[in-house]
């Protein structure tokens, strides 16, 4: 009974900790681990949009393949949308991220749905599907740049 007792204490310690282990050393790190992960993100779904674009051929194989990437990555940046981590240059979050932060967090989940929504009519493989999906996924990209991101 000792035993149980010790082993579900660490746990509970660990679980503890684990939040305090998360948090970046400095905001310049949440930065810069925000970034990348937009990086990555936009340079798949950019290759998406070139093929609903028409500026490359339709591959539905490519564009699940991509789709599922930004899938994943739709769901990093926002741990690096810490207070502290806004600025005036181009791109960077406005102030108003930390003052609506449900209206910030509603606008990701709205994206991260329909990046997933992306997802499904990429495995579908009917080019009209993905069109109408990645336009409704690059909607609400753009929503939540016109409310929380400087131009």
């Amino acid at each position: 009974m000792k035993r149980l007792l010790i082993a579900a204490l660490t746990v509970a310690g660990l679980a503890a900790a684990l939040p305090a282990a998360a948090q970046f050393q400095k905001p310049e790190d949440a930065v810069k681990y925000r970034k990348a992960a937009y990086t990555v993100m936009a340079a798949h779904f950019g290759r998406i949009g070139a093929m609903a674009q028409g500026r490359v051929p339709f591959d539905a194989a490519a564009a699940t393949a991509n789709a599922d990437i930004v899938v994943v990555m739709s769901k990093l940046p926002f741990a690096g949308f810490v207070e502290g981590t806004s600025g005036t240059e181009k791109g960077a979050p406005k102030t108003n991220v930390w003052s609506e932060r449900a209206k910030f967090d509603e606008g990701a989940k709205a994206m991260q749905d329909e990046v997933v929504k992306l997802a499904a009519a990429a495995r579908g493989g009917n080019l009209d599907q993905l069109k109408a999906a990645f336009g409704n996924a690059a909607g609400s990209c753009k929503s939540c740049h016109d409310n929380f991101r400087n131009p």
